[in-house]
């Protein structure tokens, strides 16, 4: 398992210096667009998510501190085409329940990928992650999917990665999508903040 710490943090999400800047300047100089810029009112670029946000964080002037963990989301609209990724990386020296979070939450993604291919039904991707999180005692949240990528951003087919989902939809060559477990310590509820 390849686990990438930041050893010397940037002083926040949102400074000069931080990914949030350079991702925008990369994909503006390479003829592309972030694809949350003013989606739904967002107001940045990449989504940053700290410690107990589960996901859509908006980059702001919070210090990031020695045990953080942040998951950046980068969507970007490129050619006539949306695509998305996310990877969560670990500031200084994280505790081991928040490794233990990070890695296990990389294995459901693992896990999710090594049934994809055509004729497998969506749901199933919900059942595989849903069984692992719970066998390391983590919960997975359900008010978030994966989504197909292409011509619109968060396209079908939805991808739940709960178990017992009801998704429609069967697996077939050409289908785009992802996978992003959203996996918790405690409970598997969110709550959505004002902003």
């Amino acid at each position: 398992f390849f686990f990438l710490m930041i050893r010397r943090p940037p002083r926040s999400t949102q400074s000069r210096s931080s990914a949030a800047s350079d991702v925008y300047k990369r994909q503006i100089d390479n003829n592309a667009y972030p694809s949350p810029l003013n989606y739904h009112g967002f107001k940045k670029s990449i989504c940053t998510s700290i410690n107990e946000v589960i996901c859509h964080g908006i980059p702001d002037d919070r210090p990031l501190q020695d045990g953080d963990i942040v998951n950046l989301d980068i969507s970007v609209y490129y050619k006539g085409f949306h695509a998305d990724l996310n990877e969560t990386y670990c500031v200084g020296n994280v505790s081991d329940s928040s490794k233990h979070l990070v890695e296990e939450t990389y294995r459901c993604l693992e896990k999710a990928i090594s049934i994809c291919k055509p004729g497998v039904l969506y749901r199933e991707v919900g059942n595989v992650i849903g069984k692992h999180a719970a066998d390391k005692g983590l919960s997975v949240v359900r008010s978030y999917t994966g989504h197909g990528v292409g011509h619109f951003f968060h396209q079908a087919p939805n991808v739940p990665h709960y178990p017992n989902n009801k998704a429609s939809g069967v697996m077939r060559p050409g289908h785009i999508f992802t996978i992003e477990p959203m996996i918790n310590q405690g409970t598997w509820k969110d709550v959505t903040w004002k902003d």
